[in-house]
């Protein structure tokens, strides 16, 4: 019985935990970049209200599917409210004097449905009711998937145990 335990040890697939975020979600980026496509109005679009400008990354539409689809897996069920505080962001004050206290912004939550709804499309995430949005069987084995590939690659010894 010892044996068996020891071989299904070493049989242990990495999941989206055991991989570096930041690493994943790069990995993500590429796997979903032909999967969501970002629509027209994307590049005129504001992350939300306290930005002046678009995002100007070639690859914004994918990364935050990306980060987006990681998101619901790790704390789903959740709702596009709740990411929206997720992405949002503390503004200084006016842009001017920062005289004004600071204060919680939401992110786009235009952004956040509708690359929801295409990550929905692509059977990744699916509703849970009036709860929120969940991942997929087929959206958990892309993430673990993606995850094993990137402990493989990286060139990092205190993260070969995972591997």
């Amino acid at each position: 019985m010892a044996l068996t335990l020891a071989a299904d040890q070493n049989s242990v697939m990495a999941t989206l935990y055991d991989a570096p975020t930041d690493e994943l979600i790069d990995a993500l980026t590429e796997e979903l970049d032909n999967v969501v496509e970002a629509p027209e109005w994307a590049a005129f679009a504001k992350t939300g209200h306290d930005r002046e400008m678009p995002p100007q990354q070639d690859d914004f539409w994918a990364r935050r599917a990306a980060s987006i689809l990681r998101k619901v897996a790790v704390d789903g069920p959740v709702g596009v409210e709740r990411l929206s505080t997720e992405y949002g962001s503390l503004t200084k004050g006016s842009t001017r004097y920062r005289v004004a206290p600071r204060q919680k912004t939401d992110g786009s939550k235009n952004i956040i449905r509708t690359i929801l709804q295409q990550l929905e499309d692509a059977d990744l995430v699916q509703q849970q009711g009036s709860e929120g949005r969940i991942v997929t069987g087929e959206g958990r084995s892309l993430l673990d998937d993606t995850a094993g590939d990137v402990l493989e690659d990286l060139d990092r010894p205190e993260l070969e145990r995972y591997a």
